[in-house]
């Protein structure tokens, strides 16, 4: 008997649904909420009726009738640590959700809406891979101060959906490979997967590893600390240059690589050689990874939507190919990773994480 899912994934100014039977999608759309609109609630959770009501109207507008489907699975939010798979949205999954344990983000949405959805209609709720998924290995904590633990917050959805990808289309196990995963987006995360676990990481949100096209990566700590006693800024406006005004936005005024590929082509030197720099360090990512995974490398995967770019992956694998052969999934497919993650509970593959 088939599965028919709904497949909801928050973002900060618009909600993606998709509905699914089995892995086949029905039909998708992006809802997009206004600034204006989003600027009247004050906080996260109290979009939460607002989102529900649109998801809910644009089904009814589709003659959709929401009492045929069997499950509901929402993108995972800012929870405590928790290892990889799919969860059910328990009281106490849903708690922290809504107090934001982690911090507000609107990805903390998808759970919420889809439990609400789903007891509403009588079928079970639940999240995937959401980003705090942490299988890191106790000496990839250490950071060199006890107070600042090295942590796990990634592409945990997509780098998970593209292994266990590259794992079927290969007829291997995941739980049996050395993997690297590279998540090329607005922020980018590189990982070693080892027998299925992501056993190291380069924190993707405010850490450490290469710059990206919102992000600044690892920065000098000394000079980093001198800025914040500078007396020139405020710790929100720290916080903005490392996460939504770093990288490419610091340096070029942009957060899309297409952008920098026509200033290269315009023969814009400073682009070019930011473009180096960026797959520079990402090279140098990839080589660590390597060392994690003591130079036994099955395959390096890389994804996102910089992965489209043909010239970044053509440099990448001049410096990398030695490690291991390059697989590319350009851009990512969060509706059906998560509708393949509650379709693997539904069907009995895999039993549900107990949060």
């Amino acid at each position: 008997m088939s599965v028919k899912s709904l497949i909801i994934n928050p973002g900060s100014t618009s909600t993606k649904i998709g509905v699914y039977e089995d892995e086949t999608l029905l039909f998708d759309e992006t809802l997009r909420h206004p600034t204006e609109e989003i600027a009247k609630y004050d906080s996260i959770i109290a979009q939460k009726d607002f989102r529900k009501n649109i998801i809910v109207d644009f089904l009814k507008e589709k003659n959709f009738d929401i009492h045929s489907l069997n499950v509901i699975v929402g993108r995972g939010g800012l929870l405590k640590p928790i290892p990889s798979g799919t969860y059910a949205v328990t009281d106490e999954l849903l708690h922290d959700l809504e107090i934001g344990v982690q911090g507000q983000h609107a990805s903390n949405l998808g759970g919420i809406l889809a439990r609400e959805i789903g007891d509403s209609i009588g079928v079970p709720s639940y999240i995937v891979d959401p980003v705090v998924v942490d299988e890191l290995e106790p000496v990839a904590r250490y950071s060199g101060v006890p107070e600042l633990p090295r942590i796990s917050i990634f592409h945990a959805l997509n780098q998970k959906a593209v292994a266990r990808r590259y794992a079927k289309e290969t007829g291997k196990a995941y739980d049996s490979m050395n993997l690297i995963v590279v998540h090329l987006g607005g922020g980018v995360s590189v990982g070693a997967h080892h027998n299925g676990k992501v056993i190291d990481i380069f924190n993707a949100l405010d850490g450490d590893g290469a710059f990206s096209p919102e992000r600044s990566g690892a920065v000098p700590p000394g000079a980093l600390v001198k800025m914040c006693f500078s007396g020139k800024y405020t710790e929100k406006e720290v916080y903005k240059k490392l996460v939504g005004n770093g990288g490419f936005n610091a340096y070029l005024g942009t957060n899309d690589m297409r952008d920098v590929e026509k200033m290269v082509d315009a023969g814009d030197e400073h682009a070019k050689e930011l473009r180096t720099a960026f797959i520079f360090q990402l090279s140098k990512n990839i080589g660590s990874m390597a060392t994690v995974l003591k130079g036994k490398v099955d395959q390096i995967i890389v994804t996102g939507g910089i992965a489209h770019d043909n010239r970044v992956i053509g440099e990448l694998k001049e410096r990398c190919e030695w490690i291991a052969p390059f697989t590319v999934y350009p851009g990512e497919d969060e509706l059906l990773a998560l509708a393949q993650g509650g379709l693997r509970v539904m069907n009995g593959e895999e039993e549900p994480g107990v949060y």
